[in-house]
């Protein structure tokens, strides 16, 4: 088994499709519109399935916020140089809520990214032995 995707629900499409690739460098996928169940689907990622899993975003017709709750933590995406990779989130509009350094009690590098809808995204510094895609 595999993870194939990951979905968020998202209060204005457009804005979040541009967020996740003009700021995080991922691709729009393939998109889905079924009026007939007042949905569109956007699929990202920085490849496809079967070799890549992809994010799934979700408008819902009239649904323009969510409630974040309690139990969602981030999303994780690797990046080569953790310090560039920010430096070009905050470049092209994007918010770094956790500038890059260790993680607490460990010494992996990481920061914090938020969404347009504040969903969370950490960043991770690659290891040097190459595991992980991301940014780059």
């Amino acid at each position: 088994m595999r993870i194939l995707h990951t979905m968020l629900r998202v209060g204005d499409l457009q804005r979040s499709i541009d967020f996740y690739t003009n700021v995080l460098g991922m691709k729009l996928l393939r998109t889905s519109d079924n009026p007939e169940y007042k949905y569109t689907l956007a699929f990202l990622g920085y490849g496809s399935n079967p070799d890549h899993a992809e994010l799934e975003l979700t408008y819902n017709y009239g649904v323009d916020k969510y409630e974040m709750g309690t139990a969602y933590g981030h999303i994780a995406i690797s990046a080569d140089n953790i310090v560039a990779a920010c430096d070009a989130v905050k470049a092209n509009g994007g918010n770094v809520t956790r500038e890059p350094g260790p993680v607490k009690g460990g010494t992996s590098v990481i920061a914090f990214v938020a969404d347009p809808d504040g969903y969370k995204i950490e960043l991770i510094e690659r290891s040097s032995d190459g595991a992980g895609a991301g940014l780059r």
